[in-house]
């Protein structure tokens, strides 16, 4: 692939990248705290991003084992990640009542199409059926630069 090649693949990851870097340069000079909304966001990112990592890792597994196993450890530990992401959202006050309680069926602040509960359950549902619980406890540790 070709130094112009490389740098025109993939546009929408890459805009979602700049995207992020934008986001986490302008959360550096503003002074605002984290509301359930952000929260809410980054879950979905990350949970786009879990199912993106899923295809990479199903797709190479057959062709090179031991990339499939480094992409399955990074969907692992990212699925860990979302699930803290979740955490949290719950723990932040929210606009209209005290309770931080679960509730799939109300939405959170706003009206997403589907709320991070709903998100979360559907993803961890999908993680349950790839993924034993003693995986979702403590991936393998695989260091990173077998040659």
């Amino acid at each position: 692939m070709t130094s112009h090649a490389a740098l025109e693949a993939h546009p929408y990851l890459r805009a979602a990248t700049a995207g992020i870097r934008h986001h986490t340069r302008s959360l550096s000079t503003e002074d605002r705290p984290v509301d359930r909304v952000h929260l809410d966001v980054l879950h979905a990112h990350l949970t786009g991003l879990h199912q993106l990592l899923d295809q990479l890792a199903e797709a190479t597994r057959p062709p090179h084992p031991a990339a499939g196993r480094h992409l399955a450890a990074a969907h692992t530990r990212l699925w860990q990640t979302t699930t803290e992401i979740h955490a949290a959202f719950h723990l932040l006050p929210t606009a209209s009542t005290s309770s931080t309680e679960c509730r799939p069926e109300q939405l959170p602040e706003g009206p997403p199409v589907l709320t991070i509960c709903q998100r979360h359950l559907a993803a961890g549902h999908i993680v349950r059926r790839k993924t034993t619980p003693t995986d979702l406890k403590s991936p393998p540790h695989i260091t990173a630069c077998v040659r």
